[in-house]
Formats: structure tokens, C-alpha cells, sequence
């Protein structure tokens, strides 16, 4: 058997596993064992091969950014239940009631600050479902661009900052995450614009479908609106200035970012007098699960992508995709079409530990900056979240959601939001400067150039030339 064929059959036999509903990470595992066994009965590489593979295990289980995602999940599993949402939907809520579409700004703009001290989807949808919808439906909302927004809106979180998303990719990038948290900052903010430019649209166009609050709905008015809008917000600033800010002045890794926003969302429950030992068990077992989701995932794609580079894969994989026509163009829109699509059925998790490091290698040799090909992937993976019938946060609106809001709607409503996350991918790809501004240009010397001389100490009578690096 010829080496060739290895990389194109080990990848459809990992597809076939998938298709059979078989969990990800033992597929991976058990897929590039049964290879590598058979690479070595054929003599496509030695025993001794895959002697790398516990090597590679301890370097996933000592790797300290890595230990970030626990800090971060268990940050948003205390800040779904803390209250911290209630009192920011609710001041803004009421902010906005008397401008049609005024509920639906609120969550978005609620969405995106979750998002920027949660990183999970799950807190956010879940949180605005169940306070926004009843109040939407009560008050007339169409039920689809109801549901729509608030599923829409928890996804804000998987681009911006700190989204669980940027740290996997930039661990499988190999870039930095205060780099890919940089870069995340533009398509977050044309983002936040494209759902607020929507809803504007709808209330311009339909403003039955998004009336404003009757007045017996705005009990509040003058100093104690603002006052409650004050009250969810100013925590809210102040968290995201622990995790965030702290990266980007460099005052903190990630991992520690991360263990400060764990602590900061503690002392907000105890604030808000939410914080139980209940709380926070549950809070630890859904951070357990999640964790060790990820890393059994991780361990499953280092076995596959082992055997898959000894047989060649990663050139299969080169010459396949540094042929297509465009150039770097033709590349990124075939790549994100793929992702589009393979996005109906793997999550987030699983595309950035199979797929990444596929592509990852291609795109730097066609000259594309990683940064911005993270960004833009992440931009894309969010779509997964959205996909009728299998998007998670679709999931998680049915599960709260009233018994008469049917599925039918909570999945048509869902559409035209897939629609402008699809055309954030476009911006993207052809306005690249929306991620590389924000990143850090350095110096503008090329390190290449640099040359050092070192005199050397006179070890004769004769003057000895200095040695160049």
C-alpha cells in the first residue's frame, strides 16, 4: 500500500466514526491508533514513532494557558446565577422601553457585556431567555425575532473577549491570547453594529413586530433608572477590567486573568446575595465537565494528528489546499465554507482540535497572518451555536422557553442572524485590517537584520577579528 492514500483514508474513517454519533475524543483516539498500528505493520514509519505520543500528552497536561479554561468556565457558571444579568436586563430594559425595538437593543447590548465576563454561551442565552423572553412575549414581540435576538446575542460571546474560542485557537495557533483577544476587538464591535443595525431596520420597516413598553412597564424613571442601570453595570466594568484589562496592560496571563475574574465573580455573588455552597458546587461540577471535555478531546486530537503527520497527512493536506485558485482569497473563503458547513455537526471544541491544525500550516506558508485567520475562523465557528436543528444556543432557548413558543419559530428566527454573522466572515476576509489594526506592529525591525559583534579577549599576540552572529 502506497503512503499516499493513508491521509485521505484515516481522515474519511474519522468522518465515518463521527457520522455514527460515536464521541469525539475516543473517535479521534481510537481512529489514529488503529492507523498508526497499521503505518507500522506497513513500514510507513517505527515503533519508536509513536513513542512521541507520551511526550505529547504531559506537554497538553503541563500546559499552563490551558489551565486558563477552568478558571474562565467557572468565572460564567458563578455569574449565571449571581443576578448580575437580571439587574443589567432589567435597567436596560427599561432604558430602552419607550423606543420600538427598545428590548431588543437591551439584550444585544446586555449579550455583548456578558459575553465580555462570562466567555460562555450557555450563561448568556440561558440568563436572557428566561428573563427577557416572557416579558417580550407579554408585550407583543414578534416570537421569532424574540427568540432570534436572545439566541443570537449569547453568541456574541464566542468572539468577544475573554471567549473560550481565541484561547483554544491560540493555543493550536500558536499565538499569544492577549494577540487574539486584540484582534477579536473590531469584528466584536461590527458585530454588536450589524444585530443593532437589524433590529433598527425591523422597527423602521415592521415596528409592529418590535413594539416599545407600554408605560405601566416603566415603573421606574429620572435617578432610580439610572441608578439600577448603574448597578448591573458598574460591577460588569469592573470585571471585565480585572480579566481584560490586566491582559492587555500586561499585567496578567490569561491564567491569571482568568483566576482573578473566578474570584471577582464570587465576591459579586456575595454582593448580591446569591452566593451559596450550592451554588457554588454546581458552579465546579459544570466546570469539571466542561474541563475534562477538553482535554480528553485534546489528548484524542494530539493521538489522531501523530499518526496523521507520520503518513504524510500534513503535505496531503498542503497541496490539496495551496492549489486552489485565488490565492490567499480563494483559500480563506474555501476554508470557512468548509468550516460552515462541518459546523452543523461538530461544536467549536472539536473543529479547533481536528481542523486547526490541518489548516494552520497552509495558511502560513500562503503568508496569511495566524492572528487574523483565528479571528476569522472563530467569527465562522460561532455559526455552530445558530445552525437549525443542532445549534446549541437554540438548545438552550428550548429548554427554557415557554411551552407555547414553538420550535419552529425559535429555528426560523434563528436564520437572518446566521445571515449577519455570515456577512461579519465576508467583512473579515476582505477588510483585514478589522483584526490586524488592533494588533501590537512592534518595533518595525526586522529581527533577521540585527547583528551582533562580540570583541573577543586577546589570546595572542595577534589581533583577533571579532565574531559576528
Amino acid at each position: 500500500m502506497n503512503i499516499d492514500i493513508m491521509p485521505p483514508i484515516m481522515f474519511g474513517g474519522l468522518v465515518v466514526f463521527l457520522l455514527l454519533g460515536f464521541p469525539v475524543a475516543f473517535s479521534l483516539a481510537a481512529v489514529g491508533l488503529f492507523f498508526g498500528f497499521i503505518s507500522i505493520e506497513l513500514g510507513f514509519f517505527t515503533t519508536a514513532y509513536l513513542g512521541n505520543l507520551p511526550l505529547r500528552v504531559f506537554g497538553i497536561m503541563s500546559n499552563d494557558l490551558l489551565l486558563s479554561i477552568p478558571f474562565f468556565t467557572l468565572m460564567g457558571a458563578i455569574l449565571e446565577r449571581c443576578g448580575l444579568a437580571e439587574d443589567l436586563l432589567d435597567g436596560t430594559g427599561k432604558l430602552f422601553g419607550k423606543v420600538p425595538g427598545g428590548l431588543a437593543y437591551a439584550v444585544i447590548l446586555v449579550g455583548a457585556v456578558l459575553g465580555a465576563i462570562t466567555g460562555t454561551v450557555a450563561a448568556s442565552v440561558i440568563a436572557m431567555g428566561m428573563i427577557s423572553l416572557p416579558i417580550m412575549m407579554r408585550y407583543g414581540y414578534d416570537m421569532r425575532i424574540a427568540t432570534g435576538v436572545i439566541a443570537a446575542s449569547g453568541t456574541i460571546t464566542q468572539v468577544i473577549p475573554p471567549s473560550l474560542v481565541l484561547i483554544i485557537l491560540g493555543d493550536q495557533l500558536g499565538k499569544s491570547v492577549g494577540d487574539m483577544y486584540a484582534g477579536a476587538i473590531g469584528p466584536s464591535i461590527l458585530q454588536i453594529l450589524l444585530f443593532l443595525g437589524f433590529i433598527a431596520a425591523v422597527s423602521i420597516f415592521a415596528p409592529h413586530k418590535v413594539p416599545p413598553l407600554p408605560d405601566e412597564a416603566l415603573t421606574e424613571r429620572g435617578w432610580t433608572l439610572i441608578w439600577r442601570v448603574a448597578k448591573g453595570m458598574v460591577p460588569s466594568v469592573v470585571l471585565i477590567f480585572l480579566v481584560l484589562g490586566t491582559i492587555f496592560l500586561g499585567l496578567a496571563t490569561p491564567t491569571e486573568a482568568g483566576a482573578m475574574g473566578a474570584v471577582g465573580a464570587a465576591v459579586l455573588a456575595v454582593i448580591n446575595g446569591r452566593f451559596t455552597w450550592t451554588l457554588l458546587r454546581q458552579a465546579m461540577e459544570n466546570t469539571m465537565r466542561i474541563t475534562a471535555m477538553v482535554i480528553f478531546i485534546l489528548v484524542g486530537s494530539t493521538v489522531f494528528s501523530l499518526v496523521f503527520q507520520g503518513v504524510d497527512g500534513g503535505i496531503w493536506i498542503e497541496h490539496l489546499l495551496s492549489h486552489l485558485p485565488g490565492g490567499q482569497v480563494g483559500f480563506l473563503i474555501f476554508v470557512n465554507i468548509f468550516v460552515f458547513f462541518l459546523a452543523f455537526f461538530l461544536d467549536f471544541f472539536e473543529i479547533a482540535f481536528i481542523i486547526i491544525p490541518l489548516l494552520a500550516p497552509v495558511a502560513a506558508k500562503l503568508g496569511i497572518d495566524l492572528v487574523w485567520f483565528g479571528v476569522l475562523l472563530c467569527v465562522n465557528m460561532q455559526t455552530s451555536f445558530m445552525h437549525p436543528p443542532f445549534g446549541f444556543a437554540l438548545f438552550y432557548l428550548r429548554g427554557i422557553a415557554p411551552k407555547e413558543v414553538r420550535s419552529s419559530d425559535i429555528y426560523w428566527g434563528a436564520i437572518p442572524w446566521v445571515g449577519l454573522q455570515l456577512i461579519l466572515v465576508a467583512i473579515v476576509i476582505f477588510w483585514p485590517e478589522s483584526v490586524t489594526y488592533w494588533l501590537d506592529k512592534g518595533t518595525g525591525v526586522d529581527p533577521n537584520s540585527v547583528r551582533i559583534e562580540v570583541p573577543m579577549p586577546d589570546m595572542s599576540e595577534d589581533d583577533s577579528p571579532p565574531v559576528k552572529f
